[in-house]
């Protein structure tokens, strides 16, 4: 009998979870750009998306069509992008080339030619800067730094009870706090990582005392901020400018032409104009670069409805696609780790560690393999949707009494029909426990999705965090908890409908 159930059930998981990796790897093959559109990219940060939509107009000036793929997240995640060809440019600065993307570089990188020789091996390239720099600084309440006089960084040794609350980013860079804090000899009692956008309002309330800043923020002088000289110049130049993939000059020269005419032509000045625009005066990025460039943008903006007719039908795609191909491969796998123990604990354990990584670092690990967007997404939605489905279709058919399988087996029912007949229909109830607890949890873990440009709910979340837009912020957070609780719902009726007891996700 073990030997039957072996050939049965083994192969079957084995092929559903080739079947489901084989679709993903369709799904997330390059396809042929026949219709000649070029990508920009931008990360997740007010000036990014503005410059953004400055080589958008730039390009589709010249006649060339161009999308841009908004607030991808940080710049491991653009970089990564560029060389997988996902995106075809984006908006860097040279500090974060040198010092972060590029940390560890064999030979020293002290110019611009220096850096296109460095990027050259990788298929990149940089244009020339476009006009200003955007410095990191660090800064405090302005009444706090006249009460301390706290003029330059240095004045912060002495100050060890003052709270830090620098971007998550900023605490791991190799420029970043750990480089500063040796520089300086700082040895503060409490720093932490929060996102960028959030610590200025947590300085603003009292909660920390010292942020992490972008010199061209408009948040500065919103906040009424003092901003400390960098007195033994620890912080590199940060000069923007835009980073492409060497062969665009050869599928667009008209769009490189396009981009390179915006080097050299915007100040700090401007950009922190634009960035006003966007931050404090609520308007589009689109409408703040095109007053920069002097063209008109018609551009309607989308109604609420619409906007969240689109995000919907974003997340129910993720959660969807996720969840179908987990039950295909979960279940098949379910079986065969119930009827091989061996199996069982090593399915069991690989599923176990899966649920345990960060959501956010197990998507940016589907990226290398997956690009970014909608299919690196729905693959680390699947794999966190595999553990619940798993372990409750073992335990329910581990968990179904031994009389009942003697009974069976004296019918002389061949392995599959006992397993077709009697034994799934026994643990149907835990199955289908095991699948609504997946897909209550792919609801929410779905938001972290916009990240890598798949949107869904989470686009409005992080558009709202990052323009202090509490509206937008509920756009995403509403339905999202709206639909998690219409799964619950949808999946509770079932189980009345099948005449099974109900069972919560706690």
């Amino acid at each position: 009998m073990h030997g039957s159930s072996r050939t049965s059930h083994e192969p079957l998981a084995l092929a559903a979870f080739a079947l489901a990796l084989s679709c993903f790897a369709f799904t997330s093959a390059p396809r042929a750009n026949a219709d000649e559109t070029f990508t920009i990219g931008s990360k997740n940060f007010t000036e990014s998306v503005v410059l953004g939509e400055l080589g958008r107009f730039a390009g589709e000036r010249a006649g060339v069509d161009v999308a841009h793929r908004r607030e991808l997240g940080g710049s491991r995640i653009l970089f990564e992008a560029l060389r997988q060809g996902e995106i075809d440019v984006y908006p860097e600065y040279t500090g974060t080339l040198i010092h972060e993307l590029l940390a560890g570089h064999t030979t020293a990188i002290d110019s611009l030619d220096a850096l296109g020789r460095a990027l050259a091996p990788m298929g990149l390239a940089v244009m020339p800067p476009l006009g200003f720099e955007n410095t990191y600084a660090i800064g405090l309440r302005k009444e706090q730094a006249q009460e301390l006089s706290l003029r330059r960084i240095s004045d912060l040794r002495p100050h060890t009870s003052l709270r830090y609350g620098f971007s998550n980013e900023f605490m791991d860079r190799e420029d970043g706090w750990p480089g500063l804090a040796a520089r300086y000899g700082l040895r503060p009692d409490w720093v932490r990582g929060m996102d960028h956008d959030l610590a200025y309002r947590a300085l603003e309330s009292g909660e920390i005392d010292a942020v992490d800043l972008y010199s061209t923020d408009a948040d500065i002088a919103y906040y009424d901020l003092a901003t400390l000289e960098d007195d033994l110049r620890y912080f590199p130049e940060y000069k923007a400018l835009y980073l492409y993939r060497d062969d665009l000059a050869e599928r667009s020269p008209t769009f490189v032409a396009a981009l390179r005419a915006l080097s050299g032509t915007i100040s700090e000045g401007e950009m922190v104009a634009m960035n006003a625009r966007v931050k404090l005066e609520r308007m589009s990025e689109a409408a703040a670069a095109g007053i920069f460039l002097g063209v008109a943008t018609d551009e309607a903006a989308d109604s609420f409805v619409d906007r969240l007719r689109r995000t919907t039908a974003e997340h129910l795609a993720l959660v969807g696609a996720s969840l179908l191909a987990a039950i295909a491969v979960a279940i098949p796998l379910g079986i065969a780790s119930a009827k091989r123990p061996r199996l069982g604990a090593f399915v069991l354990g690989t599923t176990g560690v899966l649920q345990t990584l960060p959501s956010l670092a197990l998507f940016v690990f589907m990226i290398p393999l997956f690009g970014i967007g909608w299919a690196p997404a729905v693959v680390a939605l699947f794999l966190y949707s595999l553990l619940p489905v798993v372990r409750n279709t073992h335990a329910g058919l581990t968990g179904i009494d031994p009389a009942l399988r003697d009974s069976a087996l004296a019918l002389g029912l061949p392995a599959r029909q006992r397993l077709l007949w009697i034994e799934l229909p026994l643990a149907s109830h835990s199955i289908l426990a095991g699948i609504k607890t997946a897909a209550v949890i792919n609801v929410g873990t779905a938001t972290l999705a916009a990240l890598i440009g798949a949107g869904g709910y989470g686009q409005p979340i992080l558009t709202g965090i990052r323009l202090d837009d509490t509206a937008l912020i509920l756009e995403g957070a509403v339905p999202a908890a709206v639909l998690a609780l219409a799964a619950q719902g949808v999946f509770a009726a079932l189980e009345r409908w099948l005449g099974f007891e109900v069972t919560s996700n706690s």
